[in-house]
């Protein structure tokens, strides 16, 4: 591969290779049994139709011609990221792949300049390449990736655990257990009706007491004027924020509702790249910034949209459902950003998934989760997991 008249010299290991693998890991039966008991039969307020199982994710790595390997994890679901992990391979096999391959992967912002400049959107795809980069790095270099994110803040982040839309008694019964394991801040599923919405928060409230942190997620569930009566509703009960409360598409009405209660909003399923939460922002959309390991596409992408709502004195909050990999990027980077975060992660992964593909298990007690020791993320990819639920072959591009 030729470089370009106004490439850089590079004074380091080269990327020569990516390999992109689909995988499709299944959720433990006690999630599946839980998910179909609730609402319908997705745990969630949203209308997909298709029963959600488990999860697919695209693994990533890139090797160095030095023989330095990094990983990277993208996770996918239709109905949010409305892309397959086959559109993803694509997208880095006929496109973006030639902005890294050649490239040191120490040049994430020239990477990432030339991903934007020449292929439109795709963050999901853009940021799982870049979240390889980090890790790579911290392989070549022998320090860990949150190095190269500012430096780890703490040792240990602390975490949110996710109660699924189901029947008040055991929603409450959810609270009580992730409660006593320690965690000190949940996310609650709303959107049936308001006042279920409120018979909810209030039996968790109550059962919990003032000290234990509540948010919410309603999955785009309401119109906006809906949205206002559902959280004046429940705003007596002290909310950190109430995620998605309209429908994806809709920045106009999360703006009419963000102007009409006290309680932040956070944009999920309709945010996606960081124009998308700079838009959300200048609007008057959103009290709080939501990110994970797909949106806003990557780790360089995530540093400036913390940095972006630190100087407009918003919080954020990292969650997603992820794979070991993931997972452990993500607690590098709220270790690295921690006081600018101001929400515990949620982090769900280990939770729902029967298996996380990585050796070294991460330390997830008494509601925190311990930052990974070691070059890059901290931990390896299991080539036996890998294999075993690979969903095809992996596709290979070269230099």
């Amino acid at each position: 591969m030729s470089e370009r008249a106004d490439a850089p010299r590079h004074y380091g290991p080269k990327i020569m290779r990516i390999e992109l693998t689909p995988v499709f890991v299944p959720f433990h039966e006690t999630v599946k049994q839980a998910m179909q008991s609730g609402s319908g039969g997705l745990g969630m307020a949203i209308a997909a139709e298709e029963a959600w199982l488990g999860g697919d994710f695209v693994i990533c790595r890139l090797i160095a011609d030095d023989g330095n390997i990094g990983t990277g994890e993208a996770f996918v679901w239709l109905p949010e990221t409305g892309v397959s992990p086959e559109q993803i391979i694509d997208a880095i096999d006929h496109a973006l792949g030639r902005y890294v391959l050649g490239e040191s992967p120490f040049n994430v912002e020239r990477i990432r300049h030339r991903m934007e400049c020449n292929v439109a959107r795709n963050e999901v795809a853009k940021g799982l390449l870049d979240m390889a980069c980090y890790d790579l790095m911290g392989r070549i270099a022998g320090r860990p990736a949150s190095d190269f994110m500012g430096g780890r803040s703490v040792d240990k982040i602390p975490l949110a655990a996710l109660i699924p839309l189901m029947d008040v008694d055991s929603m409450a019964g959810f609270a009580e257990y992730f409660h006593g394991e320690g965690v000190q801040t949940l996310r609650i599923k709303l959107g049936n009706n308001i006042q279920e919405d409120e018979k909810i928060i209030r039996r968790i409230r109550e059962a919990l007491g003032d000290n234990v942190r509540l948010r919410v997620d309603y999955n785009g569930a309401y119109s906006a004027t809906e949205a206002v009566r559902a959280i004046k509703a429940i705003e007596p009960f002290g909310i950190d924020f109430a995620e998605q409360p309209v429908r994806a598409s809709e920045y106009v009405g999360m703006a009419y509702v963000q102007k009409r209660v006290d309680t932040p909003l956070m944009a999920h399923e309709g945010c996606f790249s960081l124009q998308d939460i700079v838009t959300l922002m200048e609007l008057g959309a959103i009290g709080v910034v939501g990110i994970n390991s797909e949106r806003p596409g990557g780790v360089t992408s995530a540093l400036r949209a913390i940095a972006c709502a630190e100087q407009r004195g918003m919080g954020v909050v990292i969650h997603n459902q992820t794979l070991g990999i993931a997972s452990a990027t993500q607690i590098h980077l709220a270790a690295a950003r921690h006081h600018s975060l101001g929400h515990a992660a949620e982090l769900f992964g280990h939770v729902m998934l029967e298996d996380d593909l990585i050796i070294e298990p991460i330390d997830y007690s008494s509601g925190f989760a311990t930052v990974p020791q070691g070059p890059g993320w901290g931990v390896s990819l299991d080539e036996d997991a890998l294999k075993k639920y690979a969903k095809g072959h992996a596709v290979e591009i070269k230099s």
